[in-house]
């Protein structure tokens, strides 16, 4: 008892806080509360800097009502105001966690000696508002000028950065430096404000490789050691295929103000029960709260649903409500490289049959789609450590950002409306060729890597996809004479990334990057029904090696 007494003083005196162990089958379900503040909305001349602040206010109090724990990360024109400074200062710091927002104004760039280039004193383009839009050496002294007044201010460095997304030389830099615990960046998405994360680690949280901010790493010894949580809570059901042939995606998150998912009661109660009781493997995370551009007005309604039903979770131990820099500590003290993860759905909003699972490892991911009894692989994009993004050494030049890893199945770009791209499950029965149905998916974690998936099939026996690190294997049992097999179908001109398919191993190239996909079992091959490859069982199983860093 007085050792455990003193290992808690001794967190409490290096700013740590100590937070629980799980016993094994009881994966954390993580959540935290991240509200991030600008100083001024030049996009609209209605939202004033009073109402900005008076947002911000609102976040406080209805946090306070309901006990709740969240972070804070200022921007840094902010950062610099006396109101948020007297605000954020007055909260409890046992509950609030104060960090730094990383999208760079003019006060702050000025203040480095650099040329402001934007077109208001905030601009929100990739080129000028970003990390992305200045030299390695000019964002060394930008974060240098941010860190230095906010300690001059809170009398300590931030120890959470996140932005919509920051580039792996300020990561490295404000670790080395720093020592900063966490980071987030935004969720995948397509051409939302200009901006594409697409084919990363799909929510959750990774390392990201040292050259790459947004790739995964897969060795420790090439991994940023900081934890880069996915943010918005993504709807794992329907934000993949918003937007289908459109230049943008929509928006279907936990966020406040959108009315028909983080705004809607229905949809808000689905989340966190699908959330909270669904299977996980390791941990389960999401990321709730607003930037405050968005006003109190058009947020009220989704905060006062979210924050009692969120006080409720925690009260019940249904979830752990933590700072950003407490799940940053927790995820580093045991995980020493990306561990596998997975969310999945059981049972959708009402009115809906579909069920989904998401498989994240350092090598790969993997989503799986049900519906109307049939399944559909609609994503799979390989990661490799050693594939450098553009921002790391070079300057931005679009006020556009983009971000991607390696396509396997691309189920969204592929697709176009009653068109929609994936791996299908198929038999040929007396000639004919039919989609294999089945009735409801059953998941279940057999260890802290592996995910067995088992789909009844109508036609008896089932389908077992097992989910491992690097391979995924897809076999039958039980019905030995159903003649399978996987075929990918794409919309017509789409822009596939296959340069040669053989029976072993199918080869790509993505932005003059080449991989490849091998078959430890079974066999690729063309097709003549015009799918673009198919993918034939060896002995009822197939396997693939999805490690494309190996």
């Amino acid at each position: 008892m007085i050792r455990t007494k003193v290992i808690l003083l001794l967190l409490a005196v290096i700013g740590m806080t100590a937070v629980p162990s799980t016993a094994a089958g009881q994966e954390p379900k993580i959540v935290n509360i991240v509200n991030f503040i600008r100083l001024l909305e030049p996009r609209d001349p209605q939202i004033t800097k009073d109402v900005l602040y008076q947002t911000v206010v609102k976040q406080v109090n209805i946090m306070r009502t309901y006990h709740l724990t969240g972070t804070f990360l200022l921007q840094y024109d902010a950062l610099m105001d006396q109101r948020y400074q007297d605000l954020l200062r007055s909260l409890p710091k046992d509950s609030f966690e104060i960090g730094a927002w990383w999208e760079l104004p003019q006060p702050l760039i000025e203040e480095a000696g650099l040329k402001w280039r934007g077109r208001y004193p905030w601009d929100w383009h990739a080129d000028v508002g970003f990390s992305t839009g200045y030299t390695p050496a000019e964002r060394e002294k930008i974060a240098d000028v941010y860190m230095e007044d906010f300690k001059s201010i809170f009398g300590y460095y931030p120890r959470s950065v996140a932005s919509w997304f920051i580039d792996a030389h300020t990561l490295q830099y404000l670790y080395d430096k720093y020592r900063i615990v966490a980071s987030a960046n935004c969720k995948d998405q397509y051409g939302t404000d200009g901006y594409t994360l697409w084919g990363g680690y799909w929510n959750q949280a990774y390392y990201p490789s040292r050259i790459n901010s947004y790739m995964p790493a897969q060795s420790a010894a090439s991994q940023i050691p900081v934890p880069v949580f996915r943010m918005l809570g993504s709807d794992p059901v329907r934000q993949y295929d918003q937007g289908i042939s459109s230049s943008r995606q929509g928006v279907i998150t936990l966020e406040p103000v959108y009315p028909e998912a983080g705004g809607s009661e229905s949809w808000v109660n689905w989340f966190f029960r699908t959330f909270t009781e669904d299977p996980s493997l390791n941990f389960n995370y999401t990321q709730a709260g607003q930037e405050n551009s968005f006003t109190w007005g058009a947020m009220a309604k989704g905060f006062e649903i979210q924050m009692p039903l969120i006080a409720g979770l925690r009260d019940k131990g249904r979830i752990r409500l933590e700072t950003m820099e407490q799940s940053g500590r927790w995820f580093s003290a045991n995980y020493k490289v990306t561990p596998p993860t997975s969310f999945s759905v059981t049972k959708d909003v009402e009115g809906s049959d579909r069920k989904t699972l998401w498989y994240n490892s350092r090598f790969y991911r993997m989503n799986i789609l049900w519906e109307e009894s049939s399944l559909r692989i609609r994503d799979i994009h390989l990661f490799n450590e050693n594939i450098p993004d553009i921002y790391t050494t070079q300057v931005a030049t679009s006020n556009e950002c983009t971000f991607f890893t390696l396509p396997v199945v691309d189920g969204y770009l592929w697709s176009k409306p009653g068109q929609l791209a994936g791996l299908r499950v198929k038999a040929s029965v007396r000639g004919q060729e039919v989609i294999l149905k089945g009735g409801d998916p059953v998941f279940r974690n057999l260890d802290k890597e592996t995910v067995l998936v088992s789909w009844p099939l109508s036609q008896g026996g089932a389908l077992q996809l097992t989910f491992k690190e690097k391979t995924v294997s897809i076999k039958l049992t039980g019905n030995q004479s159903i003649n399978w097999y996987l075929d990918l179908e794409t919309a017509p001109g789409a822009s596939l990334p296959f340069t040669s398919i053989s029976a072993r191993q199918i080869d790509g190239s993505f932005e003059k990057f080449n991989y490849h996909v091998s078959a430890g079992k079974g066999s690729f091959s063309r097709p003549t029904n015009g799918a673009v490859f198919r993918l034939q069982p060896e002995k009822n199983e197939i396997r693939l090696n999805l490690a494309s860093a190996d």
